[in-house]
């Protein structure tokens, strides 16, 4: 039986990402040694979609304001990277971690499973 999904970001600064989301985000974890955490995720679900090019993954982080969320953000000195846009299936932007990545947030518009 599945038990859960286990979400892997690569970092150029693992500890200063981690930092973030443990203050900034507000996500609980355990510590699995040494000081590497590992997060408790809010519910999630797993979509499927075609590709004609490589496969590749993709993570978001859904909201349910997407202007709210933001504000508050902005409040905690996090950058917003990239503006809203507005998608047929929702509204999308992205934060910037302190190792430098972006990690897409977006207020869906579609139905979501991770109420079911």
């Amino acid at each position: 039986m599945i038990s859960g999904a286990h979400v892997i970001l690569y970092s150029q600064d693992a500890e200063a990402d981690r930092a973030f989301i443990r203050d900034v985000l507000g996500f609980r974890g355990v510590d699995a040694g040494g000081g590497w955490l590992i997060f408790k995720l809010p519910p999630a679900e797993l979509a499927v979609h075609p590709t004609e090019g490589p496969t590749q993954h993709e993570f978001y982080l859904m909201c349910d304001d997407l202007d709210s969320q933001l504000r508050e953000f902005r409040e905690r000195g996090v950058e917003i990277a990239r503006p809203v846009s507005e998608q047929r299936w929702g509204r999308l932007t992205a934060i910037r971690l302190p190792g430098g990545a972006e990690l897409p947030l977006y207020e869906p518009l579609h139905p979501v499973a991770h109420s079911l």
